[in-house]
């Protein structure tokens, strides 16, 4: 079964926490695969992944980039999509902006980077939770605490 965590954001955006969770993957050897809602999503994310802060590097790639500079997804560690796909062979699966998976066989890890300042987003969490413990996976809840570290609180 595929461990599943929730990262409820509270005390940063999608943009400031993703970078970080990205680069603690790959520090742990995984290789990652990033959902987004659409293409305009994915490109956005490719350009502050690229600049979220200086004289860092966090390898990564998409369709488009992959296309333009010759490489191959399945050499990219990072792969950023809005397509139902893991052309990079992804361990570990993100998932933002409310996007599902419904195989998450593949993966040994999958977040989901929760907005926690949308109820429907909440919502449709709570659902999501309740879902993959039925189907026997391991779900845990991660909360920010005061200085913005990530705390397991359930």
């Amino acid at each position: 079964m595929t461990e599943i965590r929730f990262y409820h954001l509270q005390k940063q955006t999608l943009d400031q926490a993703l970078p970080l969770i990205l680069e603690k993957a790959l520090e742990n050897g995984f290789r990652a695969l990033v959902r987004m809602v659409d293409d305009k999503e994915v490109e956005r994310m490719n350009e502050h992944l690229w600049t979220y802060r200086p004289h860092s590097f966090l390898p990564h790639s998409t369709e488009k980039e992959s296309a333009k500079n010759k490489s191959a997804p399945e050499d990219q560690p990072v792969w950023i999509t809005a397509q139902n796909d893991n052309p990079n062979n992804a361990d570990l699966l993100v998932l933002t902006q409310n996007q599902t998976e419904d195989d998450l066989s593949g993966y040994k890890l999958c977040c989901e980077m929760l907005d926690g300042r949308h109820q429907e987003s909440i919502e449709a969490a709570r659902a999501r939770w309740k879902n993959y413990q039925d189907q026997g996976h391991e779900v845990t809840y991660w909360h920010q605490s005061e200085n913005g570290a990530w705390e397991k609180k359930a």
